[in-house]
């Protein structure tokens, strides 16, 4: 059994917190063949290493005897911690930091069978080779160093995570403004097929149509679910596209065939080409990130995927690799 105070047990977190991020840093600059601080901090640790150690360590307390039962512990053990870390930071981030949707057996992206498998041997190695010496050099430090070390760590770690969760807090809400302005186009679109479906139609199908789009104006709840489907299967880019060729396609109908629908639509038209200008500028400047955490937190996860705001999140991880 293990018997450690509070500065031990600590002790052992940052120990392998740091471990963690040897190993993961190690993997993503060897795949990605570049210097990658790899993780959610921006120093040297990754606190879901260092809480799985422990985790290990705690759950295999009664098993100790048995590897059979060691490996089954660790198994649910990590795999529960794992789900629960992920589910939270998605849904306190909006962003995945590891995505397991490609795997085999795996459940909500947040876990899978094989990585399951892994732990359980994980925990094995953990219990019966790693933490043995481990725990002889934590044994040999000091009582009274071992404390300051660990106090030195401490405030050195909440420091960073407090400045990284700033980070990833801001991160996040720059996603859902960028997904805001996504929106905003979506309805400016809409305006403009409705104006230039009217203009194009008998007095009839122009009364319908306005009905129409004061329908949009004014839609509800369910409307805007719709819409915001709708948005994500379009391109931002193909979006702009589609409005800047709306405009033209309006602009060409007006000299051609001189309409009063037209011309009593002018004003709605102007302040519809003001709102397209200022969501266009609104969009750059959000996605030309320049907070340096910000940026190093992207750099830093390659793997982090979004599935409400994959577009935007892609589009800043562009801008930031094009800025080096």
């Amino acid at each position: 059994m293990y018997q450690y105070s509070i500065i031990q047990w600590l002790f052992f977190f940052y120990f392998y917190c740091f471990v963690g991020w040897c190993i993961e840093s190690t993997h993503v600059s060897i795949r990605t063949r570049k210097l990658t601080n790899r993780g959610f901090m921006r120093g040297p640790f990754l606190p879901l290493y260092g809480s799985g150690a422990i985790m290990m360590l705690v759950v295999s307390m009664p098993f100790r005897d048995s590897i059979v039962l060691t490996y089954l512990a660790g198994c649910v053990g990590a795999t529960i911690l794992e789900y629960i870390t992920g589910v939270t930071m998605e849904a306190l981030f909006k962003v995945r930091y590891w995505d397991y949707s490609n795997q085999k057996f795996n459940f909500q992206g947040h876990i899978c069978l094989g990585t399951t498998f892994a732990w359980g041997l994980l925990t094995i190695l953990m219990t019966e080779i790693v933490h043995v010496p481990v725990e002889k050099l934590m044994l040999s430090i000091p009582g009274r160093i071992l404390t300051v070390v660990t106090i030195v760590l401490t405030i050195v770690i909440a420091v960073d995570f407090a400045l990284s969760f700033k980070a990833a807090i801001d991160l996040r809400d720059i996603l859902v403004r960028m997904e805001q302005v996504k929106q905003e186009l979506l309805h400016i679109q809409k305006n403009l097929d409705a104006i230039f479906a009217a203009a194009n139609a008998e007095w009839e199908s122009r009364r319908e149509e306005w009905e129409n789009r004061k329908e949009v104006r004014n839609e509800g709840f369910l409307a805007k679910k719709e819409a915001f489907t709708e948005g994500l299967s379009i391109r931002i880019e193909d979006l702009k596209s589609n409005i800047e060729g709306k405009l033209a396609s309006i602009r060409n109908l007006a000299k051609s065939k001189p309409s009063g629908y037209l011309e009593s639509t002018s004003e709605e038209l102007t302040e519809l080409k003001t709102k397209y200008a200022v969501s266009v500028e609104k969009r750059k400047q959000l996605g030309g990130i320049r907070d340096f955490f910000q940026r190093d937190m992207l750099r830093s996860n390659p793997g982090m995927t979004s599935i409400k705001f994959k577009e935007a999140l892609e589009e800043l991880k562009q801008n930031v690799s094009a800025r080096k």
